[in-house]
């Protein structure tokens, strides 16, 4: 429902307002069209007497037509259209395409390219200088730095050193991702001595930045998964603010910067260190654990979610995929089981959990399971700026709702004397 902008009077004689045709008329679109437009917040329709069907300012309308578009009514944001991700029934689907069936036959970086509708030469990707913004890198952000901490400095300091940084071509933004997103990897290393092999696959170079454990090819394939699985999902907070950063024509650094901002919190990327602590302390008994989670009237981290109803799949495909990794913590897929047997009927373990789990298993660093979400949804910012870079510029500036002392009113409380 659209706050209008133009107050509607009780008697007015419609000189200053179209009808809906002669609006239709003016902009050259059908009739639907301009209804369209009102649902998107293009335009705000109102009702006057003596007025059949719904009516337009007429200034609204002139500043539609010369370009001046004023500001969206209260609480409507631009209508985002994307051809990225379908989220359909407790489907998952990258640019029509059902992500179960990339993460059987696809790499990371392949579905990167897949979203971003480049052909990244990833290996090359790889030419950083390693060891010095390694430690650059890990200097600054101190002994008690996360992973995603060192994401975030690494993405601010490649971008104050790239001259070319505001460059907006489709395959330069792509490939500079991609370089950022190695980065990353090489700076997670601890003491620069994991990345044995720098030409490989980003799964293969960051699972020993993540856990001692010896690495074999299933136990590579469920990370490569996971990083496939979180790549993107539609509109969420971090996607929302790398767009407006897109929008406001910032580099491809500054939309990173915004996603990752929007994600460093407790319920969006913070979530999967939440999910990993409850399923850490519930692997000796999962049962009690989750009985006392429930008992005192506590969400369990890591279920539900704001848009599957009955599914995640995402937690699906990377749980069955845990299962034949091999090795690691064997008190995990029993206890992960056991909590799903065990939730209230209508609750379902979410991608949080599931890689709470993944992380566990193989006795990753605790926040393993953040710092590998991070990285993963860097794909979906830079896909989304990619499209936001041919919208208009600056449209999510929406109208606020003053709610503070307005101009000539009287103060709150007397001037103390």
């Amino acid at each position: 429902m659209h706050t209008r902008r133009f107050p509607t009077p009780i008697h007015h004689d419609g000189r200053d307002y179209l009808t809906t045709g002669q609006v239709a008329r003016l902009l050259g679109v059908k009739v639907p069209t301009v209804y369209a437009y009102v649902s998107r917040g293009r335009l705000t329709s109102a009702r006057i007497d003596g007025v059949d069907g719904s009516v337009f300012a007429v200034e609204e309308i002139e500043n539609l037509v010369s370009g001046r578009r004023g500001r969206a009514p209260a609480g409507v944001v631009e209508r985002i259209q994307t051809r990225l991700t379908l989220l359909n029934g407790d489907q998952l689907f990258y640019r029509g395409r059902d992500v179960a069936e990339l993460v059987a036959t696809e790499r990371f970086e392949d579905v990167a390219n897949l979203l971003w509708d480049n052909d990244v030469d990833w290996k090359s990707s790889h030419a950083v200088d390693r060891g010095g913004l390694r430690s650059v890198i890990r200097a600054a952000g101190g002994p008690n730095a996360r992973g995603l901490d060192l994401i975030r400095l690494t993405v601010d300091v490649l971008g104050a050193r790239d001259p070319g940084r505001h460059r907006r071509e489709s395959s330069a933004v792509a490939d500079t991702a991609a370089r950022i997103i190695g980065a990353c990897v090489d700076v997670l290393d601890p003491d620069g001595t994991c990345a044995t092999e720098p030409a490989g696959t980003i799964a293969a170079r960051l699972w020993p930045c993540l856990t001692d454990e010896r690495p074999t090819r299933r136990k590579i394939d469920a990370l490569d998964a996971a990083l496939i699985l979180l790549a993107d999902h539609d509109l969420a907070a971090g996607t929302i603010a790398a767009r407006v950063a897109a929008s406001a024509r910032g580099s491809i650094y500054a939309v990173l910067g915004a996603g990752l901002g929007a994600f460093d919190g407790p319920v969006h990327g913070g979530a999967t260190t939440l999910a990993h602590r409850f399923l850490a302390d519930a692997l000796d008994d999962p049962a009690a654990a989750l009985s006392e989670q429930l008992y005192l009237g506590r969400p369990v981290p890591g279920t539900g979610h704001v848009v599957y109803r009955h599914r995640d799949p995402r937690a699906e495909i990377l749980i069955e995929l845990l299962r034949t990794s091999g090795g690691g913590d064997r008190r995990v897929m029993p206890a992960v089981d056991d909590i799903r047997r065990q939730l209230p009927d209508g609750t379902f373990v979410n991608s949080d959990f599931a890689l709470a789990a993944l992380a566990l298993r193989h006795r990753m660093t605790p926040d393993a399971a953040e710092t590998i979400f991070g990285l993963a949804r860097m794909v979906g910012w830079t896909a989304h700026a990619l499209e936001e870079y041919g919208e208009r510029r600056l449209r999510f500036r929406p109208e606020g709702v003053y709610t503070g002392v307005r101009p000539g009113a009287s103060p709150p409380f007397p001037p103390q004397t």
